[in-house]
């Protein structure tokens, strides 16, 4: 459910034909299925979208999708994750307390890398790099709540 002012990524296509993920704040909500208009950062005018195109920003929300598998695969180049997500959460609008880089990555899964500790609201969360397993030239770099162990 959506209300006017929560902060959203909005998922769409861009003129180029390929993905784009935009933020902005719900501007109004017709009804409970939508449509949302969205406040654009960065425009005057906002967009009427599918509220299936929207999500609020969470920091376990706000991912990157990357091509190409040398990006987890380059120790250099994994270790780069890290900034260019931290960059998509400046975006996002996200504020990040702590975070603690994990080396050049530390191999938990196949295909799979935490690169980093965050605390967000007083809350811990590993900063991971996954192969997608669908589409395996994808890596998704994205925050992830700590398995608890009992």
């Amino acid at each position: 459910m959506f209300a006017p002012g929560d902060r959203v990524r909005y998922e769409c296509t861009g003129d180029d034909g390929l993905p784009l993920v935009r933020y902005g704040f719900v501007g109004g909500v017709a009804g409970s299925d939508g449509p949302i208009v969205v406040m654009l950062d960065g425009e005057l005018g906002g967009d009427v979208v599918n509220a299936h195109q929207v999500q609020h920003v969470t920091i376990t929300t706000v991912e990157l999708l990357l091509h190409g598998t040398d990006l987890v695969d380059d120790p250099e180049l994994r270790r780069g994750l890290l900034s260019l997500w931290h960059a998509e959460a400046d975006s996002a609008g996200l504020d990040i307390d702590c975070t603690r880089t994990i080396g050049d990555g530390e191999c938990d899964a196949p295909g799979g890398w935490c690169l980093a500790e965050l605390t967000a609201g007083g809350e811990r969360y590993l900063l991971r790099a996954v192969q997608l397993p669908h589409e395996p030239e994808m890596v998704r770099v994205r925050a992830e709540a700590p398995t608890r162990s009992a």
